[in-house]
């Protein structure tokens, strides 16, 4: 990846074939552009109070809440129902039956019809019935011993432990947070046009901020059922380090491939934005501190890192030593953050990728405009009419990464992607010593991209792309594939997904990193932790601290 070039006055992203890589993209960090950032900007903008409308929870904490807010000229409310769980009950898995708490964000502001009907489905999720009026549904499950510690310590009048909060970083997780239709809810076209929501996963973030907010709201309740007057509230600055967990399995892996058009808006509204701070010639003081204040707090957000996982410990030592021996960047030459990225490119891919998200977090005025165009909401299109001819130059120009794939290796076709019968989630089979090939998922792109130039060459440059459907049905879905990515360079992950070498983790670490996810924690090459909104500020502090919540460190232990 070479030093970028300005003087043809033109923006020069990085290739390609460098961002869309797995090992990158499974080095992601949030940035400003992500979509929780993104959300609560929204709502700073529109000068957005948050309302509690109804509390109706016994001293355990179980019982009914809706907060209500107006964003954009519609009125939201988020509905909670928090009910006793058995700790054997309590699973991350997404197949569970059972939850700590359910959600639902609502279209309006809920009768009480409205409400006896939710409490009566949304425990069940899957199971439950729902309507238009429901835009995202979700459950979680808490973290028991932070939970209990935290109104433990402010049931005696103190506060909790902060190198605990760090540790672990939320009192609840999510398992699902469903959106687009699922179960009955409403279809994203019922709220996409409506400011505020436009964005990608806009829905969503809006709904686990307000998680958030009650769960603050819960602990601090049960505290003073605990301890009576003695009971003090949560200190706002260790609130506000508490996010929201959660638990994000193989079931996310697949939608990065099922999705190019819209990962093609992510990745080029990020490396736009890339790009045009690179492009930036000279900086004044004040962003030199602040771009130098930004970094000491990214070296001591990685040094609050830890996973129990071997590679991520091994990746997080390394990159501790990259930034504890990197040489203090001069800010005042020409070309600052250019110079600063260039000097990256010496350093391990999770450093670089940490690098390029500082670069971007001064510059909120000449890159948040980028998010508007994140989104996909234009209807598939196929012409059919395009000539053998036109294929090929669309694959030469956006698919030549599948010709350095040896598909006829075993381990280069190693796994298969497949849909539980059981469990109706993704899983990843082995070719070689499991059944269910036949039922494989579309993910292998590189061979069907393969496939797709080997049929090509029984064909006339001038034979319509219908014609060569019409005998090889088997390639219509890289047919369409490959239209869609001929102007979207950012389309297609660009590596083998079948390879035995594969690591789920690294899809879920990129589309997670877009969501605003901190402290990834993976369990297994199959499935992560993570936590959502921390540092983000509080119901009542959009007015006052704005957005400066990019990688939050551990607050200070209050005194007792």
């Amino acid at each position: 990846m070479s030093s970028i070039s300005f003087s043809d006055g033109r923006l020069q992203l990085r290739s390609p074939d460098t961002v869309m890589r797995l090992e990158r993209l499974g080095s992601a960090f949030p940035t400003r552009l992500s979509f929780g950032r993104s959300m609560v900007r929204n709502l700073i903008a529109d000068g957005v109070e948050v309302r509690r409308t109804r509390w109706t929870m016994n001293d355990q904490g179980f019982g009914r809440a809706t907060y209500t807010l107006d964003l954009g000229g519609h009125t939201y409310s988020l509905i909670a129902f928090s009910n006793a769980l058995n700790d054997a009950d309590r699973s991350d898995r997404v197949i569970a039956e059972a939850w700590d708490a359910s959600f639902a964000l609502f279209d309006g502001i809920p009768e009480d019809s409205d409400l006896d009907r939710l409490e009566t489905n949304l425990p069940k999720q899957e199971a439950g019935r729902y309507s238009e009026k429901e835009l995202v549904i979700s459950r979680s499950n808490k973290s028991v011993r932070l939970f209990s510690h935290v109104a433990s310590a402010l049931a005696q009048g103190k506060q909790p432990d902060v190198d605990m909060v760090d540790s672990i970083g939320y009192l609840m997780r999510t398992t699902a947070v469903y959106g687009n239709g699922k179960f009955g809810i409403a279809d994203r076209f019922v709220f996409s046009g409506r400011p505020g929501l436009s964005g990608p996963f806009a829905a969503e973030m809006l709904t686990v901020w307000l998680i958030r907010h009650f769960t603050h709201d819960l602990v601090e309740h049960v505290a003073r059922a605990l301890g009576g007057e003695r009971a003090v509230p949560l200190d706002s600055a260790i609130k506000r380090h508490l996010g929201i967990g959660n638990s994000t399995g193989l079931g996310m892996a697949p939608f990065l491939i099922h999705h190019p058009e819209l990962i093609h808006n992510w990745l080029s509204a990020r490396e736009t934005a890339i790009a045009k701070v690179r492009a930036i010639e000279s900086l004044s003081d004040t962003q030199q501190s602040r771009l130098l204040e930004l970094l000491e707090r990214a070296k001591t957000h990685v040094s609050q890192w830890f996973v129990p996982d071997e590679i991520q410990t091994a990746r997080l030592d390394v990159l501790r030593d990259e930034l504890a021996d990197m040489p203090a960047p001069d800010l005042s030459v020409d070309y600052p953050l250019q110079r600063l990225i260039d000097w990256s490119l010496s350093q391990s891919v999770e450093c670089q990728e940490l690098i390029a998200a500082l670069c971007l977090e001064p510059f909120g005025e000449m890159i948040d405009a980028l998010t508007e165009a994140m989104a996909f909401n234009a209807p598939k299109a196929f012409d059919a009419s395009q000539t053998v001819s036109q294929t090929r130059t669309i694959i030469g120009q956006h698919y030549q990464w599948c010709e350095t794939f040896d598909l006829e290796q075993h381990e280069s076709q190693q796994k298969f992607w497949y849909v539980s019968e059981a469990k109706l989630e993704p899983r990843l089979g082995d070719r070689y010593a499991e059944d269910g090939a036949d039922k494989e998922q579309p993910l292998d792109i590189a061979r069907q991209v393969q496939g797709m130039v080997s049929t090509l060459t029984d064909y006339a440059d001038d034979t319509p792309l219908a014609d060569v459907l019409a005998q090889h049905p088997e390639h219509r879905n890289i047919a369409k594939r490959i239209q869609a990515a001929a102007d979207r360079p950012f389309a297609e992950v660009r590596d083998n997904l079948i390879d035995q070498s594969m690591r789920p983790i690294d899809l879920l670490r990129c589309k997670l990193a877009f969501f605003g996810a901190v402290k990834f924690d993976p369990k297994s090459d199959l499935w992560t932790r993570i936590t959502l909104f921390q540092g983000a500020p509080l119901a009542g502090e959009l007015q006052t601290l704005g957005d400066d919540w990019w990688l939050a460190t551990k607050p200070a232990q209050t005194p007792l």
